[in-house]
């Protein structure tokens, strides 16, 4: 299932260290595997759900809950593109914070997903891939500047917070990794008047990179003629050249909204 288990007691430790979880907090884990964040988690906050999708992987975590006491952790065996996770927040009572050693190949869905549920989502500590870790944090302008840039840095504040070799995994992956702190913006800085359409336009933006961003928006689905669209960058300010890793975050907010 592209899961690469953390297997260093120390990396796990120095995770939830850094993280600065308080007593009070509820952590949703995303992957929990075989416990090697959920045992130093329970241990810090008040409950953990742990989301673990592969039943046997989840019966045997159970195990390792009970033999090291720890009743305040819910497993919950479902794919967490498939959770509620507005639901498990209102069960919960509380915001959450949420911890993930992601899957690669569905660590991009996994983020885009919290940032629509970010409303009953505080904080978040993700491992990427580091070049996806780099990816989120890139500037306009640069060659990793890309659709999530935008889109989290829309709505968080984005620091590294723990670099993880290869090594601490089993099996060991290609690449290092790297734990990302995500604070969400409660609000952001600069509001779509609709969210939706932004995270349309970004996609349509950076769908083509290689035409301007005027072109990419004409050729897209999103049914705005020339005129229209040649209009909302002008007032924008936007030169009629630019692509699509030029334009700020503020810059994407005011053509969504101008459109």
């Amino acid at each position: 299932m592209g899961q690469h288990f953390l297997s260093d007691p120390n990396v796990a430790a120095l995770i939830v260290g850094r993280a600065q979880f308080e007593p009070h907090d509820v952590v949703l884990e995303i992957g929990a595997g075989l416990g090697a964040l959920t045992l130093p988690l329970a241990a810090k906050v008040k409950h953990v759900l742990a989301v673990e999708p592969d039943r046997e992987i989840a019966a045997i975590l159970g195990s390792e809950l009970l033999a090291a006491g720890a009743c305040n952790v819910t497993i919950i065996e479902r794919d967490i593109l498939r959770c509620d996770i507005e639901a498990l927040a209102g069960r919960s009572g509380a915001s959450l914070k949420v911890v993930g050693n992601l899957p690669f190949h569905i660590s991009s869905q996994v983020l885009i997903r919290l940032i629509r549920f970010r409303g009953v989502i505080d904080a978040a500590f993700l491992m990427f891939q580091e070049e996806v870790a780099e990816r989120l944090a890139a500037k306009p302008g640069s060659k990793t500047y890309g659709r999530l840039s935008v889109l989290i840095q829309y709505c968080a504040r984005i620091y590294p917070l723990v670099s993880v070799a290869a090594s601490a995994f089993f099996p060991k992956p290609k690449v290092d990794s790297q734990v990302v702190g995500i604070e969400f913006h409660h609000p952001v800085t600069f509001q779509a008047t609709y969210e939706s359409l932004l995270f349309q336009i970004v996609k349509a933006a950076f769908g083509k990179r290689r035409k301007t961003l005027k072109n990419a928006l004409l050729g897209s689905n999103l049914g705005f003629g020339d005129k229209r669209v040649s209009a909302a960058l002008e007032l924008a300010g936007i030169d009629f050249q630019r692509r699509a890793e030029t334009l700020s975050v503020k810059e994407f907010v005011t053509l969504s909204n101008l459109l």
